[in-house]
Order: structure tokens, then sequence, then C-alpha cells
């Protein structure tokens, strides 16, 4: 228990709060309007049906831990979750197993590789560095406890539906589409299974992970997602305590450093949140105690994340003050005002 002293410190100490409503829904507006007529990158066509998304959408989110939603363009078009699902499956195998499990099974260091690298695993012996690359993320997936494929599946649906504060359905297009051209992810799987660190059949395991990319989800469902990570697991729309504030703080750990793949030192350089794209279009990037941005655009670079997206989050980063590394010397005389 903190006596009253502590407690003033810390609070003088906290990350501070989003600007007053009106200027956030203006700064995301103007973020909007900069880069929508950006048309650097490519839509993503190793899955077919990725290919037929129309480059021109853009949807820019931002949710406080309030719940204020603040949005530009298209924040309810949907499109499957991709690669962003890595993270809050992770969240819930750390609800369920722990800190510790998951990082002596899966890892938590970045490979600096592709995020479907075999290579990574081999120099690795087995181990899938970290849960935010494919292989990582269907040994993950494999460690949701469940009866079944068919448990684990719905308790994966669930769990992410929790975060988004409403029920999130599979796109079965998507999903069919993926599962006719996941081979290489098979192959991953069989490779884990090999080195032991899968413990459930691996094409079951596979086709459970093929399904929770398929959810299909908005830039605004991101944004929601984002903030009951940054609201110490408590979703701002529906209150309930999704998972614990130490397992929010495990899973932007392994965000802040493997969530942008390769680019992963280059994006909390340039921008400083922990966050995770998907190659759909999709950004969920969060900034502790304040909220979340949540993006859609799907024009990638070559490391599969949406161009919009980074540089809409990179303004916003800064005209927001949500740089986690951002700080200004502190003064006395500033003690009862967050500092942003």
């Amino acid at each position: 228990m903190f006596d009253e002293d502590v407690l003033s410190i810390a609070q003088r100490a906290s990350t501070g709060a989003l600007p007053p409503g009106r200027t956030v829904d203006e700064l995301v507006r103007l973020a909007h309007e900069r880069y929508a007529g950006v048309d650097d990158g490519a839509v993503a066509d190793y899955i077919p049906v990725l290919a037929e998304a129309d480059p021109r959408r853009f949807g820019l989110a931002v949710v406080g831990v309030d719940g204020e939603r603040h949005e530009a363009g298209d924040t309810d078009v949907a499109f499957s979750i991709q690669s962003i699902s890595k993270a809050f499956v992770l969240a819930l195998v750390c609800e369920e197993l722990g800190h510790r499990a998951v990082r002596e099974r899966v890892g938590v260091n970045n490979t600096g590789l592709p995020f479907n690298s075999v290579i990574a695993l081999e120099l690795n012996a087995g181990s899938p560095s970290n849960p935010m690359v494919n292989a990582g993320a269907i040994a993950t997936t494999a460690l949701l406890p469940a009866a079944s494929a068919e448990e684990r599946w719905e308790r994966v649906r669930d769990g992410l539906s929790r975060f988004a504060g409403r029920d999130l359905e599979l796109d079965e297009t998507v999903y069919v589409s993926e599962a006719e051209t996941n081979q290489r992810n098979r192959a991953i799987a069989k490779l884990l299974q090999s080195y032991d660190r899968l413990d459930v059949d691996p094409l079951e395991t596979v086709d459970v992970y093929t399904r929770q990319c398929a959810l299909a989800v908005t830039a605004h469902d991101l944004a929601v997602m984002g903030a009951t990570l940054a609201d110490g697991g408590t979703n701002p729309v529906t209150g309930e305590q999704v998972v614990s504030a130490e397992v929010c703080r495990d899973t932007l750990a392994v965000l802040a450093s493997c969530g942008l793949y390769e680019r992963s030192g280059d994006w909390l350089f340039e921008i400083g949140l922990p966050a995770k794209s998907g190659v759909s279009g999709g950004i969920v990037a969060v900034a502790p105690g304040k909220g979340a941005l949540g993006a859609y655009s799907p024009r990638l670079d070559a490391a599969g994340n949406s161009v919009r997206g980074q540089r809409a989050c990179a303004y916003l980063s800064r005209a927001l003050g949500l740089n986690l590394f951002a700080s200004s010397r502190w003064s006395a005389s500033e003690q009862e005002t967050p500092h942003v």
C-alpha cells in the first residue's frame, strides 16, 4: 500500500494524458489529410485475396483510455487483422501461463530477419525468438490451453473480441485464401515440432493461427484494442478487465522490440511507441496510460508495413506528445500539471 507522499510522486511521474478532445480531433484530421495522397508502396499479393484491397482506403483512429474516439477517413472499413493478432494472442497466453513460460518457450528477442523466416529458426536451435514472427506466433497460439483445436480457436476469437469490445467475425474468404497458400507456415510448424517446441498437432495449430489472422476488424477496433493495453488491460469502452496490467507491460515490451519486424529499430527511433503491423495494411500503436492509434491503409513498404499508416503514426506521435522517449526538464512549478 502506497503512503500519500509516495502516491503523489507517482502521479507526478505518470505518462500524462492526451490533449483536449477537440485538439485530438483536429490533429487526426490533419494527419489523415496530410498523407491520404501518398501513393508509395504496394498492396500485398502473396495471399491472393489481399491483392483485391482498394489501395485508396485510409482510416485513422485514436481512442483514449477514457474511451473517447477521434477518427478520420475509412475507420469503419473491415479488413483482416493478420499479424496484429499476434500481440493480443500473446497477451492471452501470458495471462494464462505467465511471462516466464512465454519467454522460455518462445523467446522475446528480435530476429532481424523477415517475419516468415525459416533460417531464423535454424540459426537459433529451433527457438522462434519472439511471438511477433510467424514461427513464434504459431508456437504462442499452440500454448493457449484448450482440449481441442476448435476450443483453442474459440478462445482466441473470444479473447480478441473482448479486446475489441465487440464480437469479431471470421472473414471466410480471407481464411480460405490463406489456407490454400500457407504451405510455408505448415513447414514452419513441422520444424517447430521437430525441435519439441509444439505439444499439439502442428497442422491443427496452423489452421487456428490462420483463422486468427482472418478475423475482421476496423481501424477503430484496433484503436480500442490498443487502448485496452494502454489502460492496464481494462477495455475503455466496455470497462472489462481483459488481462492484467502486468501482462500489458510484457506485451508492450515485446511490441517495442519486435512489432515492426526488421524495421522495429527504425520505428522506435522515429516514432517511439510499441506497435504492431499486419500485411492487410493495419497498424496499432500504443501510448501507455494515454490511448492508442489504429490505422488502415493497404499500401505496404518492402517489410510489409502500411506506408500511410507509419507516416500518420509518426505525425501523431509528435503532435500528441506520445513518444515514450521524449522528455523535457522537470520543473517544480509543473508538479500539478501533467506534461504532454
